[in-house]
Parts: structure tokens; sequence; C-alpha cells
């Protein structure tokens, strides 16, 4: 029974997490109770595996997370979301995209998908990409006659690219998680390395297949407006601009909406692809541009950039200790030897290292259901991390197929996060069931894409190995 101390501390966080307490505290308090018991039976002599040395890295482990350099790219990434919410850059891009598409069947579901598309390059913020479209695009395509599970699960999936396309703070987050476990893995073969998994791997890894997946979106609101006209009908141009209150030419309207989010992606990822700066450093630079933005688009006044601030500092705080939590956790997991009984496990798992990432990537999609991709992302990865990176897994190719299997779980039924921003912002005629139903086929694309990443690796390897 004490050999499965690991296991019975993983699930004791599942269940506590399940029980709604807080992310941060579930994972810390556990790890320390469990810490507590093991240094009681540790001195008792009982002969639990627990190593006690290891809770001497708690300070420096901590203390390095404070100082990570990366994770300073998170604040400047939300900083930049917040602002570019608050500045309504969607609302005038929806417009033009809205009406560039409005001559084509399903033109306009197609509209709402390249804007999210835009805004995930652009805020990386699932949260506030679904709520902005969900109040801009929702009322749009009711009055449309569109299909009210077509329309919301479009906006959903829609809002998940901010998941998958850089910059995002999924990605962040999993490129300092993977790097760790990576580091950890070289040192169980013997191997002494610096070498560390760049964010900026991950972000570039992550560029093509976001790209396809937004190709795949609009393939289907296409064969869905031509096999079922009726759930997507067709919009007249002229109609869709009396109905925004447009007049005049189109395209100073498109090039009013499209050049402010455009730079700003260009400014950021550009910086990073083209290696004039790592993401930290490009993240201070969509800051400063969304600041810019908002105060040209005078949408920003003490008040507005109070409020601000405080979302920001609100969020960055949340994750800061629920990382803390989670290094807890971590050292406590490890300290009780749950790094070799994981790999023992994968080891003795038929399939060899393609059986163990088979039944990692079918873990992590079921533990979608019930949790967020933050708590996977700290609870999951560590322990399975490791063990498979040790096993010869491109560390890159990896964390984008961690990615995208965790931006399902903002689609999946009951606990989906996607499902519940939008719930919040639909009118009550919109059942719920209509959601739910909507964003089954875009789950079924997900996994679609998650597949092709299995099939083909280079998907996710062949931008970072040439850049």
């Amino acid at each position: 029974m004490l050999e499965f101390m690991p296991l019975i501390l993983f699930a004791t966080v599942c269940a506590v997490l399940m029980l709604g307490y807080p992310v941060a505290l579930s994972l810390a308090g556990t790890a320390l109770a469990f810490a507590g018991l093991g240094l009681g039976l540790e001195s008792l002599n009982i002969g639990v595996p627990f190593e006690p040395s290891l809770m001497a890295a708690m300070p420096n482990r901590l203390y390095g997370i404070m100082t990570n350099q990366t994770l300073l790219a998170v604040p400047l990434f939300i900083l930049m979301g917040v602002l570019l919410e608050k500045s309504r850059v969607a609302e005038t891009l929806l417009d033009a995209m809205t009406l560039l598409f409005g001559n084509l069947r399903g033109g306009l579901g197609i509209a709402v998908t390249l804007v999210g598309m835009l805004m995930a390059a652009s805020t990386g913020i699932v949260g506030a990409t679904v709520v902005t479209m969900g109040l801009l695009s929702l009322p749009t395509m009711m009055k449309r006659g569109y299909d009210p599970a077509l329309a919301t699960g479009t906006i959903c999936a829609t809002g998940t690219l901010g998941q998958i396309i850089p910059p995002s703070i999924a990605l962040i987050l999993l490129g300092d998680v993977l790097s760790n476990a990576y580091q950890e893995a070289q040192l169980a073969m013997g191997i002494f390395s610096p070498e560390t998994v760049s964010v900026g791997d991950l972000f570039m890894g992550a560029l093509v297949p976001g790209l396809l997946l937004v190709v795949l979106y609009a393939i289907y609101l296409l064969i869905v407006a031509w096999r079922r006209p009726a759930l997507a009908p067709l919009s007249d141009r002229e109609t869709l601009m009396r109905d925004l209150g447009h007049t005049g030419r189109l395209w100073p309207l498109l090039f009013k909406g499209l050049l402010p989010p455009v730079i700003l992606i260009i400014a950021v990822l550009g910086s990073i692809l083209g290696g004039l700066a790592t993401p930290t450093e490009a993240s201070s630079v969509g800051a400063f541009g969304a600041l810019v933005l908002a105060l040209v688009k005078r949408q920003l006044d003490l008040a507005t950039f109070r409020d601000v601030l405080h979302s920001t500092a609100r969020v960055t705080s949340m994750v800061f200790l629920i990382l803390i939590g989670a290094t807890l956790f971590s050292l406590v997991f490890r300290a009780y030897g749950g790094e070799e009984l994981v790999s023992e496990l994968f080891d003795a798992m038929p399939g060899g290292v393609l059986g163990a990432t088979l039944i990692t990537m079918v873990v992590i999609f079921l533990l979608g259901f019930i949790l967020d991709f933050i708590e996977i992302t700290f609870v999951v990865v560590p322990i399975i991390g490791p063990a498979l990176l040790a096993m010869g897994l491109d560390p890159v190719w990896l964390g984008i197929m961690i990615a995208v299997n965790l931006q399902t779980s903002f689609l999946t039924p009951p606990f989906g996060f996607a499902l519940f921003y939008l719930r919040g912002v639909t009118p009550d005629h919109i059942p719920t069931s209509a959601i739910y139903r909507g964003v089954i086929p875009f789950i079924v694309l997900q996994l679609a894409m998650l597949g092709a990443l299995a099939g083909f690796p280079q998907l996710a390897t062949w931008l970072p190995s040439i850049l």
C-alpha cells in the first residue's frame, strides 16, 4: 500500500479539486499534509519510500518561480489582452469581416472564426475572446437566422483558439512546466545539460496547428452551409451594412478594423519569430502597443485603466499562486518516488512509447471534462512529462500535443469554461443544450488535429527547426 502513495496523493488532489476548493490551496494544502505524513512515517522507521531531503529544495524552488524571467511574460500578456478588450478592437474588426464575407453562404460564421483567430493572436486569453465574441457576434448571427447550436458552437470553438495560437498564456505556462520536466528527464538519464524547452519554440510549433484548426473550422462551416442551408442562411451585404450602421465603401472600414490588430500581431509574433526578441521582451512590446492603441481609440480613462490593472493583478496572482502550489505538489510527489513509479508504469505498458503517449493523451482528454487546463498543466504534466521525455519524445512536439488536447478542455461538457463564459452572455431563450450540441463537431475537429499531429509530427517541429 505504501509504495502507491504517489498515486494516492494524485487521487486525493483530484478529489479535493472536484469538491470545489481553490486550485492553489488544494495543491499546496494536500502536498503539505502528505509531506507531514511522510516525515512522520519516516521518523517511525516504517519503511515508507519518502525522501525528506527533497523538502530542503522547497525554498529555492519557490524563489525560482518568482525570479523566472520567462514567467514575466504572463502578467504582460494578460495586461495586453485586458487592454485590447477595453479598447473595443474586436467590434470594428467584426463589422469589417462580417461585411467582407456577407455575400458568402456561411460567411458570417467564417467572419466570426477569422476575427476570433486575430483576437486570439492579439490577446491570448480565452475568456475575454469568448465573452467579447458572444456579445458582439451572437445577436447578429441570430438575427441573420443562424441555428443557435451552430452559432454558439462556432463562438465557443473560435474563442478557444487563444489556447493554441501564440501568444498564448497556456503555452508560456506549459513551456515552464515542460522545461522542468525536460531537465529532470535529462538528469534521470545521467545527462547534465542546461538546455530547456523554449517558449519561443512552442510559439513557433503551435503556429501551423493553430492555423490549420482555423481552416478546419472554416471548411466545416462551408460544408454545413452547403448541405443544410437553413442552418446558415445567406446574408445580403447591403442589409448588413444598414443593420451595422455603416455607410459608404467597405475598404476604408476593413482597413480601419484590420490594421491595428495586424500591426500588433506582427510586432509581437514577428519579433519572436524573427529572433529579435524573447517572448518576455515581446510581451512588453505587446502591452505597450495595446496601451497606445487604447489611448488612440480614446477608450482609456483613469477609471478604466485602474480596472485594467486590477484585473491583470488578480489573474496574475491566481496564476502564480497555482504555480507555487503545483511546485509543492511536484516536490512531495517526487519525495514519495512518484517519478520512478510513473516510469515503471510507462515501461510496462504495451506498445512502448507509442502506448504510453496514447494513454497520456486519453487521460488528459478525459480529465478535461472535470478539470481546467491550468489544473491539468500543473498536476498531470509534471508527473508524466519526465517519463515521456526520458523515452525520447521531442519536447516541442509533446508540448503542442498537450496544448491541443488541453484546448478541448474548454469545450467538453459539463465543465468546459468556454461554455460557461458564453452561457453568461447568451439570451435565456437559447438553451444550454444548444451550446453543448454546438461544440461537439468542433471537439471532433480538434481531436482530428491531434491525430494529424500524431501522424505528422513535422506540423509542430518544422517551423521551430528552420527558425
